[in-house]
């Protein structure tokens, strides 16, 4: 027996694997039941009509920094997971750093997970990670359900998260294989930077930590991703000059996979004034050129999705008084303009929506392994959808902004995109500004878990 739509949500621009239709989805509990044309909608639904707006999947951001439990000062689950809502993505994962403790052991895991109690407005899994001395918690980690696995090849800013060297990968990597799950891996090599004595401009901070950092880095996971048959990943890559290497190396059958960010996609350093360390990121932002090549890897396959690394501080750490980019502490707040950035620029190059859910939904999906359940718009999925209006501007306030700490270098910015509805798992968590009912996130855990 077919089951009774709940509600339908209908509009002109519904983005299906098929392509963009006029269309009614039809919602029962938490699934999409089917996608039909709206006259064929039953008389007896009740139907939530979205005009010319365009509905299409719920965003996947598979590299945020919630910081809770231990830094919620920074953040908490609360207040990034209502910004995501409020940008359009309805699944997250978390990264293992930042909050205390940090996610290394199952214990610790454990209590981050009963930290989001009554708290997730959206969808979210979890990383665990990866330190020279717990070799021994990966895979009881990777048994209770972590999607993947953060390590640094740097430092990682917190003295409680120490990277590791390449002796250790060697360690956990047939581990890891043998789970099937990613490595996720902060890609700089501290070797050959220039040392300044004011730290006040952009460059001296670039050259701080050259692109040579990352190249090597990168260069590095190539040839471990040949020796083992596991899933190496480089988060937030800012350096373009290296995709012609890790485009070979994916033609050659050998499984590395590339995220970039927002800030790499929409800023250029030339614009960025000396002191004003909103900007500090690690790795640094580049010349427009840089991020030119950054897109042409995005519409080539080389690079295979985009995240939000959102990575929030509060604004004392910023250091903006001082402008010390030596100083302040590194990390971009951005969850809940991701789908604007992104548009805006896709509309400047001529990207189209379909791409900008390929690389912000179907993909980062696929993985963490939810490719049947999450990003995209096709029966039995998750009714997980974000209903938009990509022709509509405006400026970034930071009253508008939902994240704890507002400092961020995107206030000030006109975009396009608007965000009106976002739909979780067939219920409405935010609507014209304003979020409904209770948080009614899950945690999502791997297929061992």
């Amino acid at each position: 027996m077919i089951p009774t739509p709940d509600f339908a949500i209908t509009s002109q621009r519904v983005i299906t694997p098929q392509g963009e239709k006029a269309a009614a989805i039809l919602i029962h509990g938490e699934k999409i039941l089917d996608i039909i044309s709206i006259s064929e909608i039953p008389s007896v639904c009740p139907v939530e009509d979205m005009g010319n707006h365009v509905v299409m999947p719920g965003l996947v951001d598979t590299h945020v920094h919630i910081n809770e439990p231990g830094r919620t000062d920074w953040e908490g689950f609360e207040t990034a997971t209502k910004a995501a809502a409020a940008g359009g993505i309805t699944t997250l994962v978390d990264m293992p750093l930042n909050c205390i403790p940090v996610t290394t052991t199952v214990n610790a895991l454990n209590q981050k997970i009963e930290a989001t109690k009554d708290q997730l407005w959206i969808d979210c899994g979890f990383y665990g990670g990866i330190i020279p001395d717990n070799i021994q918690d990966i895979e009881p980690l990777a048994d209770a359900g972590v999607l993947g696995f953060k390590a640094f090849l740097s430092h990682s800013g917190i003295d409680e998260f120490p990277n590791i060297l390449e002796h250790h990968f060697r360690k956990t990597l047939p581990i890891l294989s043998k789970k099937g799950i990613p490595v996720l891996v902060h890609a700089e090599l501290e070797n050959g930077a220039i040392q300044s004595e004011n730290y006040k401009s952009y460059k001296s901070f670039q050259n701080s930590r050259p692109k040579s950092w990352e190249n090597n880095a990168v260069k590095l996971l190539i040839q471990l991703s040949k020796e083992f048959d596991a899933r190496i990943h480089i988060v937030h890559l800012s350096s373009a000059d290296i995709l012609s290497e890790i485009a070979q190396t994916r033609n050659d059958g050998y499984s590395i996979s590339v995220e970039t960010c927002p800030h790499y996609l929409h800023f250029a350093s030339e614009n960025i004034s000396d002191g004003d360390t909103r900007f500090k990121c690690a790795p640094p932002i580049w010349e427009a050129k840089n991020r030119e090549n950054l897109w042409r890897g995005l519409e080539k396959g080389m690079i295979n999705f985009i995240t939000s690394d959102h990575s929030p501080c509060t604004a004392e750490l910023k250091n903006m008084e001082a402008g010390d980019f030596e100083k302040a502490w590194g990390g971009i707040s951005s969850i809940q303009f991701t789908l604007p950035v992104i548009w805006t620029e896709c509309k400047a190059r001529g990207f189209s929506i379909d791409q900008l859910i390929h690389w912000m939904s179907t993909a980062p999906a696929k993985f963490i392994g939810k490719d049947q359940q999450k990003g995209q718009i096709s029966p039995g999925f998750d009714a997980d959808l974000v209903c938009w209006n990509p022709d509509e501007k405006y400026m970034i306030q930071k009253e508008a902004i939902h994240h704890k700490n507002k400092l961020t270098p995107y206030e000030g910015e006109s975009l396009y995109g608007v965000v009106n509805a976002t739909f979780l798992r067939g219920q409405k968590v935010y609507g014209n500004g304003e979020f409904s009912g209770n948080p009614t996130g899950k945690i999502i855990f791997n297929n061992n878990g």
